[in-house]
């Protein structure tokens, strides 16, 4: 949910002087809170993932896949309302909610890396005995469906991509490293709520829609053990490359959804996907932002809904 660029602007914030320590939460204490039923917990690729699968086992599957700095939480107004007609199944991705640090890597920093996506949602599919599904990405999630979907052509029915990252923005171009202020180290110890809701703010085209509730989930999943450390090291990690040449081997049916009041991946950038996705179309909101699953559910929801409905 929240791009680079809000993270370093939220680091920016905290070494001007905005000083208040925040330790871990205990994993306990978070997961009595946010992992109640329908939430379990898998072994997959050496993570313990925190996975919620709904609906009946053989029906269409159906794989939400969240934003940075956000959980499986966002899609849970969509994930009941498709659950009737669709085996829906949303995770937290490594680093992130209560699946946590991702400690696979040698130097033990972890490894965030695209392909390292793509290998555990891979491994997840196998876990459940899902051969195909529809991926639903948003944001940084939606760069990890249309590469997946690049990839693994054989494991993607269609694609829903919600404000998708993956084109260069100012500060972030292409092949190069990505520039981590020194002051990012205070972040695993630090995460004052005004700061953090105010850079939540901006994914609302209407920010009175954020609600307290939101902002307290928000960082209280930031606050899980280790997930501080591992935004700075996925952040550190990031290394973009031109998506033109995977996209269009994309041959899934591609669904764009686009908040235009979007202040974190600019509406504009929905021309860019449409102009190399072989079959794509656009629907967009004209009053919603970054977040339209979680600003207007049921409005946002009416499109995806019904194209997943539509033939192949």
């Amino acid at each position: 949910m929240m791009p680079a660029v809000v993270i370093v602007a939220l680091l920016a914030l905290i070494g001007g002087g905005a000083w208040l320590y925040a330790p871990d939460k205990p994993r306990a204490e978070l997961e009595a809170r946010y992992a109640g039923a329908p939430s379990a917990f898998f072994d997959v690729a050496g993570l313990r993932l925190h996975v919620r699968d709904t609906g009946p086992r053989d029906a269409p599957s159906v794989i939400m896949l969240h934003g940075l700095g956000s959980s499986l939480h966002t899609w849970e107004p969509w994930a009941q309302a498709l659950s009737d007609r669709y085996r829906v199944i949303r995770y937290d991705l490594p680093g992130f909610g209560l699946t946590g640090a991702d400690q696979t890597g040698a130097d033990q920093t972890g490894d965030y890396t695209d392909a390292r996506g793509e290998a555990v949602l891979v491994a997840l599919m196998d876990r459940l005995g899902v051969q195909k599904a529809s991926l639903i990405g948003n944001s940084m999630g939606g760069k990890l469906a249309w590469q997946f979907a690049a990839d693994h052509p054989d494991r993607v029915d269609k694609l829903v991509l919600i404000s998708p990252d993956g084109f260069a923005s100012p500060g972030f171009g292409y092949g190069k490293e990505p520039k981590v202020p020194a002051v990012a180290r205070v972040l695993p110890y630090t995460l004052p709520t005004f700061l953090l809701r105010m850079n939540l703010a901006p994914a609302y085209g209407d920010p009175t829609r954020l609600t307290e509730d939101t902002v307290r989930r928000y960082r209280d999943l930031m606050l899980a053990p280790g997930v501080r450390q591992a935004l700075l090291d996925r952040t550190a990690q990031v290394r973009l490359q031109p998506p033109e040449p995977m996209l269009r081997r994309i041959q899934a049916p591609t669904l764009l959804v686009w908040g235009e009041k979007d202040a974190l991946i600019p509406f504009s950038n929905a021309a860019d996907y449409l102009k190399v996705l072989p079959h794509a179309r656009l629907v967009s909101f004209p009053g919603l932002g970054h977040v339209p699953q979680e600003e207007d559910a049921a409005r946002s929801l009416v499109p995806v809904a019904a194209f997943l409905t539509e033939p192949r």
